[in-house]
């Protein structure tokens, strides 16, 4: 019999949350907080923040403010740098794109679901309006990408 002690205990990643409405984030943060599992978030507002923090430049520039993520949630429609721009540069670089990301919008356009898994999104989720819906959503979310999937290592500078 193997024992569940023989198996060392991972860390949970952190999950960077790229969303600017005020609402969903806090809706996010609330049923993340009732989850079994503790996951150790960090939220940036727009694309340009999302994209300093995840190349450590401007305020991120220390690897202690900026720690790598190991899944991303990623809002479209996000003010400057929208987020297909931020899921096009995160799949092209070769020290990002292992990273999960999780799109996470009020889009159902297909041309934009069709872009984003062209890009490389992991997943594609329309939010639901559906206040159980969105509580059902999220704890599946979790229990998927941070119980059931095998995350890999963060990426290494």
């Amino acid at each position: 019999m193997i024992s569940i002690s023989a198996f060392p205990v991972r860390p949970t990643p952190l999950l960077l949350i790229v969303e600017d409405s005020n609402e969903d984030f806090e809706a996010l943060q609330r049923f993340l907080g009732r989850s079994a599992i503790a996951i150790a978030t960090h939220r940036c507002v727009n694309g340009e923040q999302a994209l300093a923090f995840l190349y450590r430049t401007g305020c991120y520039v220390e690897r202690e403010s900026a720690p790598r993520p190991g899944l991303i949630v990623l809002d479209l429609n996000l003010p400057g740098t929208d987020g297909r721009e931020v899921l096009r540069q995160i799949k092209q670089d070769d020290n990002l794109k292992m990273i999960p990301v999780v799109v996470f919008t009020t889009s159902n356009n297909p041309k934009d679901i069709e872009v984003c898994y062209r890009y490389g999104a992991n997943s594609y989720i329309v939010k639901p309006i559906n206040f159980a819906q969105l509580k059902k959503d999220i704890q599946m979310l979790v229990e998927y990408w941070f119980d059931v999937t095998t995350l890999p290592d963060c990426p290494k500078d």
